[in-house]
């Protein structure tokens, strides 16, 4: 005779500590766009590698998708609850990866709330102990490893990416906003 199924349990419910917005997702519109292939170059810090190329092309806010490769040296981190209270997540204290290989990953390239380049990119990664983890990665504490590591890069035209407040989740975040072109 067959079991009934048991019903699964309902998944935990996770309320920002702000005012609820209904709009979650903000998005815009560029007229035009740019696609580029780039490679990260060996020896740089993940930061570094994805800057310097994509400043030298004059993009300023882009989306990517790093393809996978070696870094000699990678940290990261993950989302724990917010002990504080003062929203439902934060990031754990850096954890040292080691020489890994990071097999997928999307970085994010916008401003920070001074105007200078940020880089935010979660990953998933094996360690050289061959330990499958993945997050948001150090992007200024990872160096790449020795060969080139490929990346495909969306470049965001018309409209910037900039980190600020959000009063819902009570933390800043990279958020569409008009562009700024004196900076």
């Amino acid at each position: 005779m067959r079991q009934p199924l048991s019903r699964p349990s309902r998944p935990r419910t996770l309320v920002h500590p702000g005012a609820f917005n209904p709009v979650r997702i903000h998005s815009r519109h560029a007229d035009h766009g740019a696609h580029y292939r780039l490679l990260l170059q060996p020896g740089l810090s993940l930061y570094d590698a994805l800057i310097g190329p994509l400043a030298a092309a004059g993009v300023k806010s882009a989306s990517t998708t790093i393809l996978g490769g070696f870094f000699d040296t990678l940290s990261y981190c993950c989302a724990a609850p917010d002990g504080s209270g003062q929203a439902v997540a934060a990031y754990s204290a850096p954890i040292p990866a080691g020489r890994s290989y990071l097999v997928f990953g999307n970085a994010t390239l916008g401003k920070n709330q001074h105007g200078k380049p940020i880089v935010h990119c979660h990953a998933s990664i094996r360690t050289e102990d061959g330990q499958t983890r993945g997050g948001h990665i150090l992007c200024d504490m990872s160096i790449v490893g020795p060969t080139p590591i490929p990346v495909l890069v969306t470049a965001l035209h018309g409209f910037e990416l900039r980190v600020s407040h959000d009063p819902e989740t009570n933390i800043p975040l990279l958020q569409p906003h008009e562009e700024h072109p004196d900076e």
